[in-house]
């Protein structure tokens, strides 16, 4: 069955003779019904951000693999992890078929190659603990079938993120995501609705866990990596509203704490570097458990 993303969308027929408001408004309205779809989809979802939290509890990792734009976009993902939340670079990473100069430029029959996936799976070499997450519009690359498969046989966690409800690659997903968009705005381009859907529902993914995983205090972000004069002050500012006190006292605290929550663990218990260090380490790095 052809993939929903290859048929032809009746809405858009004519988009060829619109001009550039009706372009536009033609495809805003088909990227009005992306949230909706994912809406449906959101207990999937749900139960994904859980089992990768508790595996990611318990020292696992997790691996984003796609080809085109499903693996740029993952790899987009994985990369603003580490300045976000300041995690370790390898606890979310991005595989590419094709690698690095895919993300530029197209890879000729990358997606297609089964050694392509053999090598990322062996590079990032999944343990017990770990999670595996392919992305694909159609679900049916060899690429991302092959990881899926081989992450099977390692008895490791997957997760399925596709437009095809008939995707190749589901009997291999533990948990499989599948928003139904319908299709494309210009048949076959998986990077419009596709795409804009995968970027969503990782963003969903990596913040969920995230927060599950107590790298933030009610919506601060208390775990960002302070590494310019922007984030200097943005976790100046943090320390501050959450402590209640002026902005020279949580900057001199926040310079001996050396990030936001041993500054506020400091500033709410009255102790020094050391014992809020040893205090978050008792509380699993959750603020909230600490000071409230």
């Amino acid at each position: 069955m052809l993939s929903q993303t290859e048929q032809i969308n009746p809405q858009t027929w004519d988009i060829d003779l619109a001009d550039g408001e009706q372009i536009a408004r033609l495809i805003n309205q088909e990227d009005a019904k992306i949230a909706a779809a994912i809406a449906e989809i959101l207990p999937q979802i749900g139960q994904a951000i859980e089992q990768i939290t508790a595996r990611l509890q318990k020292g696992g990792r997790m691996a984003y693999f796609g080809s085109g734009t499903s693996g740029r976009i993952g790899i987009l993902d994985a990369a603003e992890m580490q300045p976000t939340f300041s995690v370790a670079e390898d606890l979310i990473s991005g595989y590419i078929s094709g690698g690095e100069a895919a993300l530029r430029h197209a890879v000729e029959n990358a997606e297609d190659k089964i050694a392509c996936a053999d090598e990322d799976f062996e590079h990032f070499n999944p343990q017990p603990n770990d999670v595996v997450v392919a992305i694909s519009a159609s679900g049916n690359p060899e690429y991302t079938l092959r990881v899926l498969q081989r992450a099977r046989e390692r008895g490791v966690m997957t997760v399925a993120l596709t437009s095809n409800p008939n995707a190749k690659f589901k009997p291999y997903a533990d948990i499989f995501l599948n928003p139904i968009l319908g299709p494309e705005v210009i048949a076959g381009s998986s990077r419009m609705k596709s795409g804009t859907a995968q970027k969503m529902i990782l963003n969903m993914l990596s913040t969920g866990v995230m927060i599950r995983m107590g790298k933030t205090y009610h919506n601060y972000m208390v775990d960002l990596y302070v590494s310019n004069l922007k984030l200097r002050e943005r976790a100046m500012r943090l320390v501050s509203e959450i402590c209640q006190t002026d902005a020279e006292t949580a900057r001199k605290v926040l310079q001996k704490a050396g990030n936001v929550k041993t500054a506020c663990v400091m500033l709410k218990r009255q102790c020094d570097k050391e014992t809020a260090e040893k205090i978050l380490a008792e509380h699993g790095g959750i603020l909230r458990k600490i000071i409230e």
